[in-house]
């Protein structure tokens, strides 16, 4: 029996996700969580052969919580799940050493064969996601660009940022300056565009 923890925070998606997990004869969920910070205290407690989770979670995304998992618990092999096959995010989870990388649109029947490799200790990606994201590159925007850049998307002003991050105003706009530059933006807006359609940020 391969024990399953799932991590996805829209509860109908994780209701429709185990639901279908426990089809299968073979696979049993020890443990749903719905936050990037209840994965490992989860998984210390239940033990699950494979981790599935969701790429983007409150708290913790599912990347930065998998390599946690990993270094904690390296008997317990991850299964990343995303609603949308960013480049960048699978460039992060290739580095990571993540097992598997599967986009939330694939046939049901795709997540228990995927579960099942992952747990064989195989690699589970989809060719056109991995190409995708080597024509893509690595993030032109270093660290502290990318946290700016994250910042302004989700709507705090140069100020709001400054005091954030306990900068200037001027340092926070010669941020956004470049993360436009780097990115090949028109303005702020199609910056962050850029970054999310990338997975960057």
């Amino acid at each position: 029996m391969i024990r399953v923890l799932l991590a996805e925070d829209m509860h109908m998606i994780r209701a429709a996700l185990t639901a279908l997990l426990r089809l299968e004869n073979d696979i049993e969920v020890v443990a749903e969580v719905t936050r990037g910070d209840e994965i490992l205290p989860a998984a210390l407690r239940v033990r699950p052969d494979v981790a599935v989770l969701d790429i983007d979670l409150p708290a913790v995304d599912g990347i930065t919580a998998a390599t946690t998992l990993r270094e904690r618990l390296p008997s317990c092999r991850v299964l990343v799940l995303t609603a949308l096959g960013r480049p960048g995010h699978v460039r992060r989870a290739l580095s990571a050493g993540i097992e598997a990388f599967l986009v939330k649109d694939a046939p049901g029947d795709r997540l228990a064969d995927a579960v099942r490799r992952t747990a064989a200790g195989l690699r589970v990606l989809d060719p056109e996601l991995v190409s995708t994201a080597m024509e893509y590159g690595e993030s032109p925007l270093t660290p502290r660009e990318s946290t700016v850049l994250g910042q302004a998307a989700l709507g705090a002003s140069a100020e709001e940022i400054a005091s954030r991050l306990h900068l200037s105003s001027g340092t926070v706009r010669n941020y956004l300056t470049t993360a436009i530059a780097k990115t090949g933006a028109r303005n702020k807006i199609d910056a962050i565009r850029i970054a999310q359609d990338a997975g960057w940020l």
